[in-house]
């Protein structure tokens, strides 16, 4: 059984930044960020591909979040830079055993999820 291990989360202000890690129990394939606000269907914020280190990131990150994966690939991050209001959310790290690229952005694609960790950007 895989397991998954967030931590990062927290209250910011907007403009500021946080980091999110998670830890997997072995290696997986894909990873990435997925955040879902409430009365909102989950959504991928970023993925990121074994080998190659190819990454996927959401329309609204806007070149504000970058996704990074250790060499062993089992510790993933994401950090948020320029956070907004709209950014709040329960984030979630997935991991997949076997990895579609061309799907890899849709969260129904992940077989092993962590617990989530909050996100909130308030003034």
């Amino acid at each position: 059984q895989v397991q998954i291990a967030e931590s990062g989360g927290g209250s910011v202000q907007p403009g500021e930044s946080l980091t999110l890690s998670c830890t997997v129990s072995t290696y997986t394939a894909c990873m990435g960020w997925f955040r879902q606000a409430p009365g909102k269907e989950r959504e991928m914020v970023a993925v990121i591909r074994p080998g190659d280190g190819a990454t996927q990131y959401g329309s609204f990150v806007q070149d504000r979040f970058t996704i990074s994966r250790d060499i062993v690939g089992r510790t993933l991050a994401l950090q948020m830079n320029n956070l907004k209001p709209e950014d709040t959310a329960m984030y979630y790290c997935a991991a997949n055993g076997a990895c579609v690229w061309a799907s890899a952005f849709k969260y129904q694609s992940y077989d092993y999820w962590g617990q989530g960790t909050q996100v909130t950007v308030s003034s």
